[in-house]
């Protein structure tokens, strides 16, 4: 449909991280499918044929090294992680590529590089905060673990959020004033924390994540993302989609690193929730698109569940014509 009112459609259909399972059953790492195929058009060998990918995990306040394969999307891969080191699944709130500590550039989203060392955070203390909302934004951004948990990717400076001091970077919300919302989208989340009333008090019961003695330092406010951030390393990035096999790609391109990172911006600017992941899904939706109207349209039946508004939409269809353009 052409720009306009948005309407949300029925959210029985996830999609990114929120990763469905790939019809006729689970598909394992040998099932993982080409990108592309060969220059000859013809399909990918068979999946008895194709080598497995094998990557290395630990927990990341410590444990020894674990080996998991066969995973096509997120859910899968904190059952697999699980599965190694005898865990339930809710356990884990989310993972980190290549680091230990709670870095929230280095989250694991929609794309692991064949050579990334994977670390799960797993459930640590829980607390409640009562926070007096004196502003209408509270200064939090929110992102999501793909398996149902929301959690808070950044803290701005000065903000509400930061003045309360056991509020921290990596922390699961678990409870807004009591309704708990597991399972809720970062974008409900992020509204459901603006919607809240100005001048009142509001409670957070939040969980944060396990942490090893060397972790033990002064909150973080979480870095913004620094221009050269790239997405996964090694040979190439394993990427884990909502519909469909997983698929090994080759590493994005400057004209998506530079396009992905700024709509990742136009995100927390308008949503208040950051998800590379997402925006990686934007740029390939309309990075062939020949002008607004078609790109909106392909939006709403790619990401249907989303209410984007137009400004939103606009932006991110300049964004993708600049970064191709090497405005940006």
């Amino acid at each position: 449909m052409p720009l306009g009112p948005w309407r949300k459609k029925n959210k029985a259909k996830e999609h990114l991280m929120d990763h469905e399972e790939v019809g006729g059953g689970r598909a394992g790492a040998g099932s993982l499918a080409k990108a592309s195929v060969n220059g000859a058009g013809l399909p990918p060998p068979p999946a008895d044929l194709r080598p497995k990918l094998v990557f290395h995990t630990q927990l990341a306040h410590g444990s020894p090294t674990g080996r998991i394969e066969g995973f096509t999307n997120v859910k899968e891969l904190y059952g697999k992680i699980a599965d190694a080191f005898n865990l339930s699944p809710p356990e884990i709130m989310f993972c980190t590529l290549n680091t230990h500590k709670i870095d929230m550039e280095k989250l694991l989203g929609g794309q692991i590089g064949l050579e990334d060392f994977i670390f799960a955070h797993i459930k640590g203390i829980k607390k409640e905060v009562e926070v007096f909302k004196s502003e209408d934004a509270l200064g939090l951004t929110i992102t999501d673990n793909g398996a149902g948990y929301a959690f808070i990717k950044r803290i701005k400076e000065g903000s509400v959020a930061d003045r309360v001091k056991l509020i921290c970077v990596g922390d699961h919300i678990e409870c807004i004033n009591g309704q708990n919302i597991l399972g809720t989208r970062h974008y409900e989340v992020a509204r459901m924390l603006k919607d809240l009333p100005k001048d009142k008090p509001f409670t957070l019961k939040l969980v944060e994540p396990m942490k090893a003695f060397d972790m033990l330092e002064p909150r973080s406010k979480g870095a913004k993302p620094a221009n050269d951030n790239k997405i996964g390393n090694g040979k190439g990035t394993l990427r884990l989609r909502s519909k469909g096999p997983a698929t090994v790609e080759e590493e994005p391109t400057e004209f998506e690193e530079k396009a992905i990172k700024k709509v990742d911006d136009l995100l927390e600017s308008y949503m208040g929730i950051r998800d590379t992941e997402l925006a990686a899904t934007m740029v390939e939706v309309g990075r062939d698109k020949k002008n607004p109207d078609e790109f909106a349209m392909a939006l709403d039946e790619t990401l249907g569940d989303f209410a984007f508004p137009d400004e939103f939409v606009f932006d991110v269809w300049g964004a993708i014509g600049d970064a191709k353009q090497g405005r940006i």
